[in-house]
């Protein structure tokens, strides 16, 4: 009921409602000196839950297992949020890594320009004006946006819980723009909600499901569709993968399909791309 009611507010009252929530803790962290050096307020943080930085340095673990990510690399974090992920690249990416990441939301990267650009001349960020209906009410349309870099200039792009609020004519094209800004050999890592016959099976939860659907993919909510978004298998494999001169090396099922937490498995699906050498 409560996320029913969250998603019939506009994005700009979404993140209102955060900030009135979660003021009082952010207040009674600041009162007892238990502000973290790096980790914005509670009341700033739109994506993910749980902890701030164990949740990154899980992502990180994730990175390393799954999308041989290395310390020279060069990384882009496509929907960088408030930095849950930049953070722990801080600490792995060396003097000839680097990092670039851009959002939809300012709150977001003006706290990670102030927090960590500078103090890493590495770590870029950029805030783009993109429609979405989860988070921004105004802006270009996803589905016509061209990345803000050249051809073939990273080695690793990530995308954490961002194709999961997105249509698949929007995910179409930011599979060609990521295949587009990859370097041949590069890996992509993304998190989606994934069904069909080559997947393992999901057993329905009540608060957790896709009744909205569309053969190909699936809607959590009909009013926000980019509330949650489920993609068949065959969509992944074919339009975004094969029809951009890439590969699935690799599918980690999330625990969102059974419940049952285990450390090598996000609340997500995984899923890796690679571009061809």
């Amino acid at each position: 009921m409560l996320r029913k009611l969250y998603y019939l507010l506009t994005p700009g009252q979404r993140l209102l409602v955060r900030r009135i929530v979660f003021f009082p803790a952010d207040l009674w962290d600041f009162v007892r000196g238990k502000n973290k050096e790096l980790v914005p307020p509670r009341s700033m943080i739109y994506t993910g839950t749980g902890d701030f930085l164990k949740a990154g340095e899980l992502y990180l673990s994730y990175f390393n297992r799954y999308g041989d990510l290395k310390p020279h690399h060069r990384v882009l974090d496509v929907g960088c949020g408030i930095g849950r992920m930049a953070l722990p690249l801080t600490r792995y990416l060396d003097a000839a890594g680097s990092y670039e990441g851009f959002d939809i939301v300012e709150t977001g990267i003006k706290w990670c320009r102030e927090n960590i650009s500078s103090r890493y001349s590495n770590f870029r960020f950029q805030l783009v004006s993109l429609q979405n209906d989860l988070y921004s009410s105004s802006g270009d349309k996803a589905a016509e946006f061209t990345f803000p870099y050249k051809n073939d200039e990273f080695d690793f792009v990530f995308l954490t819980s961002v194709f999961t609020h997105m249509v698949p004519e929007e995910v179409e094209n930011y599979m060609k723009e990521i295949e587009r800004v990859l370097k041949p050999g590069g890996r992509c890592f993304a998190t989606f909600f994934v069904f069909g016959n080559q997947t393992p099976p999901i057993t329905p939860k009540r608060y957790f499901t896709f009744p909205v659907d569309h053969g190909h993919y699936k809607l959590m909510d009909p009013r926000v569709k980019s509330a949650n978004v489920a993609f068949d298998f065959d969509f992944l494999s074919r339009q975004l993968a094969t029809e951009n001169q890439l590969t699935i090396i690799d599918f980690i099922p999330g625990y969102w399909r059974d419940m049952e937490r285990k450390e090598e498995r996000d609340f997500q699906d995984i899923v890796i791309f690679k571009k061809g050498d």
